[in-house]
């Protein structure tokens, strides 16, 4: 049961024992209550409309919605919905992903217990909080040039260790075709080979291999 002093509080994650610890660490603060929780980007947006919470814990690699289209979501119908991404990944483009659809902090999942209760009392208090290891990434970031939608779609069947011809099949377009999309992905992730592309783009957030 919450009160109209505490900070409300919904959690995103589809761990349960990463959930139940963040739960425990909300919980043990007198000024906040944890009001709602959603195992997949879908259940979040719907979450939100209902609790209207006051600060959202959203991992980024969830099923369903992943957690940068579930703020994308809230953001579209909740503008001053005030969302703090939790996530093991760092790469640059996921970062700039989040912050791009509303996120207002962006933690990995090593912070310490009192750095994230202080980091959401000071988003609630209307602060953007980007930490210093945060940063430094976005300040490194190479800006991408947009691959399209059939290049994303090679290079994550690349990923998948598919041949040019598996990939031409699949996708119901020629072995020429792909070494031509192939050749322009390459060139705007800046690497020379299919390997170093495939490591880049995950490193960076730019596609998710399960």
């Amino acid at each position: 049961m919450s009160d109209s002093s505490q900070i409300r509080i919904m959690i995103v994650e589809d761990h349960f024992v990463v959930r139940e610890g963040l739960k425990a660490i909300i919980n043990s603060q007198k000024d906040m209550v944890t009001v709602a929780e959603a195992g997949n980007g879908r259940q979040a947006v719907e979450a939100f409309a209902q609790f209207q919470p006051d600060i959202t814990l959203m991992d980024v690699r969830i099923p369903g919605l992943n957690g940068i289209e579930a703020i994308s979501g809230i953001v579209a119908k909740f503008p001053d919905a005030r969302v703090i991404v939790l996530s093991t990944w760092g790469g640059d483009e996921n970062i700039f992903r989040a912050f791009q659809a509303g996120a207002k902090a962006y933690f990995l999942k090593d912070i310490k217990g009192q750095d994230l209760v202080d980091a959401i009392r000071s988003v609630y208090a209307g602060q953007r909080v980007v930490p210093p290891e945060i940063a430094s990434q976005l300040a490194g970031r190479v800006p991408l040039t947009a691959l399209s939608p059939r290049e994303m779609e090679i290079l994550t069947l690349v990923a998948r260790g598919k041949s040019n011809k598996e990939i031409g099949a699949e996708l119901a377009i020629s072995e020429g075709t792909v070494r031509v999309h192939a050749s322009n992905l390459l060139s705007k992730l800046h690497c020379s080979g299919r390997a170093q592309a495939v490591s880049e783009a995950i490193r960076r957030g730019i596609i998710e291999v399960e």
